[in-house]
């Protein structure tokens, strides 16, 4: 058995003295785990970086095996935002949260094209504020609890959205949340089309991370998000001051 494919680097963790596990999110086959040999090399571990871009070679004697991976580095992005704290935790949050929620081995074309725009994004440091923002919305809509944000929950059409179900998801307009408001979370303008300001960005990702932690990891197994999220809301917090 064997295929070639890209991939994006997600994550890597030591295998035996001098291997390591490459997990990849590869453009035909999804989420995609295999074997480095002397992965941990000096040559090898610098493209075997989460954000990278690859061409893997994975072979193995059945479909059902772990198998082995030969890569060639396409693109090394993490050397491009090493400098930039906030870039850096974007990043790797990226990969940290596709490895923890995508499933194994399933061809996902439009959410990996997508992930790829976004780390060329955050590479060329152009653009990938909102690009970020977005692609959580994404994420979860790839895990089948997407947010509606279209119009108000209760019947009043798209006008005056203010606020977040966090129980449905869905949008709820300020009249209509009358005395329940301090239950529902903040609708950020960002998500709404306005301008993707730190401040924004911030408030976006509250809500986006409720429904990460509260929706998405109990179905994943109550397992805890990656830290790495909590490392870029707390960059975040630290750039605005």
């Amino acid at each position: 058995m064997s295929w070639r494919d890209r991939g994006l680097v997600l994550a890597v963790r030591p295998h035996g003295e001098t291997a390591v596990i490459l997990e990849l999110l590869t453009r035909e086959h999804g989420r995609h785990l295999g074997i480095v040999h002397g992965g941990r090399s000096r040559r090898r571990a610098p493209v075997l970086q989460p954000g990278n871009e690859v061409e893997a070679n994975w072979r193995a004697r059945l479909d059902a095996h772990l198998g082995t991976y030969a890569v060639e580095p396409l693109r090394t992005r993490a050397g491009d935002v090493l400098g930039d704290p906030l870039r850096l935790s974007a990043l790797t949050a990226v990969c940290a949260l596709a490895a923890f929620v995508l499933p194994e081995r399933e061809a996902v074309p439009g959410f990996q094209a997508r992930t790829e725009a976004l780390a060329d994004a955050l590479a060329d440091g152009e653009g990938w504020l909102r690009d970020y923002v977005f692609w959580e919305m994404a994420l979860l809509e790839e895990a089948g609890i997407g947010l509606d944000l279209s119009a108000c929950a209760a019947g009043g059409g798209a006008n005056d959205l203010a606020y977040v179900s966090p129980r449905t998801g869905r949008a709820v307009s300020r009249a209509a949340a009358g005395d329940w408001a301090s239950r529902l979370l903040p609708l950020p303008a960002i998500l709404l089309g306005g301008p993707a300001t730190l401040e924004d960005a911030l408030a976006a990702l509250e809500v986006t991370g409720h429904f990460l932690e509260r929706r998405l990891a109990p179905m994943l197994g109550d397992r805890p998000l990656p830290p790495a999220r909590a490392r870029l809301v707390a960059a975040l917090r630290r750039e605005i001051g």
